[in-house]
């Protein structure tokens, strides 16, 4: 049987279809997909797993009670926006779907018995394993970033939760008059518009109630590396004098004990620090021996999301080494997960996987606590250069940032979290 599915919609909604399906026979071996990671990869992949075919049994494993949205987490930052309103539990998950949830963190993977260790001591039998692990931050790339007491005080808030709330207290904290510093690393790293955005919601807080404060953006990539025409012009139009970037701005030594910072051209002290360090594949996925041996990334075959390392480990999200043109977001990840839902149903019934998966990405961002900017992008299987690729005039960008990008922005918001957890 031939199932192909339109997995996800662009525009201001996540789309989820109802789908053909291969009714459970009598011969159908029963089985078990265990997901790491309860993210907008994991969570969406076994959601659609037991929605699809509810035959097979599928565990989730997430150290986290609760998922945490990145999508929205930098109006915590500017004050629009509660860090609760941006949190959902997986019991839904367990209650509607019959996902069984273990809260529990994945030390290590035996590929060959196809078992998964568990750090309470439980080992997990599988017979596809479907990995969404994030992103871990390099901090031996960052000197003066290496202990705890360094990274407590220099905060990167770019996984949301407790940093999230912590860095907005500093900037409360700030006196008017004072710097905000944010350092941004050279790509890939996850959410491309991500740290401009944050600029902006600094920015218009700063506005708002530290009219002399500053937004120091010092960008360790040569230029803006998404939405470039549309931040500037928001820095530009809307917070003059406020918001200075300074592009080529590679990060050499950070003194947390000061809030210092050195890059290839100066010297910077700042009232609050914000560093975002380089990023890698979560640990799992490395220890599993699934990241490429010269990179930071899992290579995976985009039909299936299969690790080209290792069969039978399917790997979603900001932890893969993306095709052409994918940005590491939560959207894609979602898609990801659909795909990755798809193919693995297909293979524990012995069919094909579908042969020409087609996804889309909308990334939205807040430039006030109103308006919005967004780019958009469709990506299709090319058989000949065997990933997926963007598909040429479809997507694009917003002409201009407005508060009705700003109630899709929300709208899909909610959506895509009902999409993956309720």
């Amino acid at each position: 049987m031939n199932r192909r599915r339109l997995l996800a919609a662009a525009g201001g909604t996540a789309v989820a279809l109802a789908l053909p399906g291969c009714a459970t026979t009598a011969t159908t071996p029963k089985a078990r997909v265990v997901v790491i990671g309860g993210g907008f990869g994991g969570a969406t992949a076994a959601k659609y797993i037991r929605q699809w075919a509810p035959e097979i049994e599928v565990v989730l494993v997430e150290r986290d009670a609760a998922f945490v949205s990145c999508p929205l987490s930098n109006l915590v930052l500017g004050g629009s926006e509660k860090i609760e309103n941006l949190t959902t539990g997986y019991g839904t998950l367990q209650s509607k779907y019959g996902v069984r949830v273990v809260r529990d963190e994945a030390t290590a993977i035996d590929a060959e018995k196809r078992e998964l260790r568990l750090a309470r001591g439980e080992t997990l039998k599988y017979d596809r394993l479907i990995l969404s692990p994030g992103v871990d931050f390099l901090y031996d790339l960052v000197p003066g970033l290496q202990t705890s007491d360094a990274q407590q005080r220099v905060l990167h808030a770019w996984k949301a939760g407790p940093q999230t709330v912590a860095l907005r207290k500093q900037l409360e904290a700030l006196p008017d008059g004072g710097v905000y510093a944010l350092h941004i690393p050279k790509g890939p790293y996850r959410c491309p518009p991500g740290p401009y955005e944050r600029a902006a919601q600094v920015a218009s807080y700063f506005k708002q109630f530290k009219p002399r404060s500053k937004v120091l953006v010092l960008d360790a990539n040569p230029d803006i590396v998404s939405k470039k025409a549309l931040f500037v012009k928001a820095w530009t139009d809307r917070y003059p004098g406020i918001v200075d970037y300074r592009p080529n701005s590679e990060l050499v030594r950070v003194d947390a004990a000061t809030l210092s910072i050195e890059t290839s051209f100066e010297t910077i002290k700042a009232g609050v620090l914000n560093v975002v360090p380089p990023q890698q594949a979560g640990r799992i996925a490395r220890t599993a021996g699934l990241v490429q041996p010269t990179g930071r990334w899992v290579g995976v075959n985009f039909q299936s999301f299969e690790s080209q390392a290792v069969p039978g480990i399917h790997v979603l999200g900001d932890a893969t080494a993306s095709a052409p043109g994918m940005p590491k977001s939560g959207f894609m990840a979602n898609n990801h997960g659909k795909v990755a839902a798809d193919a693995v149903i297909a293979l524990i019934q012995g069919r094909a996987v579908n042969p020409e998966p087609i996804i889309a990405n909308t990334c939205y961002s807040f430039v006030s606590d109103t308006d919005v900017v967004h780019v958009a992008s469709v990506h299709k299987w090319n058989a000949e250069q065997k990933t997926l690729v963007p598909v040429q005039g479809a997507g694009g960008l917003t002409p201009t940032a407005n508060a009705l990008e700003g109630q899709y922005a929300r709208s899909w918001a909610k959506n895509i979290w009902a999409d993956a957890l309720l």
